[in-house]
């Protein structure tokens, strides 16, 4: 259940939830932002699970088991222990679900309100009357934020070894 928007086609879930929250606008007459993140925290929850669960399964159980020994209550075996294990799978999926959300134009096209522009729905509006500086900018600074990560995590990566 939690792998269906990895399986259908986007357009399918764009229809799917424009159809959903148009009822709901309809009964409350709120048109604001929180239909626009909860659909994209819909379609990217499982590309966010993904790197979690391996994270999950990769977990050695017997640290937790030594720190209940200890006397530590679960909520500090949890904060001492599991999170930190975790925390790599939970930014590597933070990181993905985000790549997605902020790639996606179909879904937001189809959940947005009158008003409501993401940065690449206003690119995509931009490129569709004509390229403009401020686009080509935009482009040009996402290209050099990618680049700039993948760099540090190159050397970080390389002096960590």
């Amino acid at each position: 259940m939690i792998n269906q928007p990895l399986m259908v086609p986007e357009i399918v879930t764009a229809v799917a939830l424009l159809v959903f929250f148009a009822a709901i606008k309809v009964q409350t007459g709120y048109t604001g932002m929180g239909y626009l993140i909860l659909a994209h925290s819909a379609f990217c929850i499982p590309f966010a699970y993904l790197p979690i669960r391996a994270r999950l399964q990769g977990m050695d159980l017997s640290l937790e088991q030594a720190a209940a020994d200890l006397y530590a209550t679960p909520v500090m075996v949890f904060r001492r222990v599991t999170l930190p294990q975790l925390w790599p799978g939970i930014l590597a999926g933070a990181m993905l679900a985000f790549i997605i959300s902020l790639d996606d134009v179909v879904i937001t096209e189809f959940v947005k309100s009158a008003g409501q522009d993401t940065l690449p729905t206003y690119m995509l509006g931009q490129l569709r009357r004509v390229v403009t500086p401020e686009v080509n900018a935009i482009s040009t600074v996402l290209l050099a934020v990618s680049v700039v990560m993948v760099i540090a995590f190159f050397f970080l990566s390389r002096s960590r070894k």
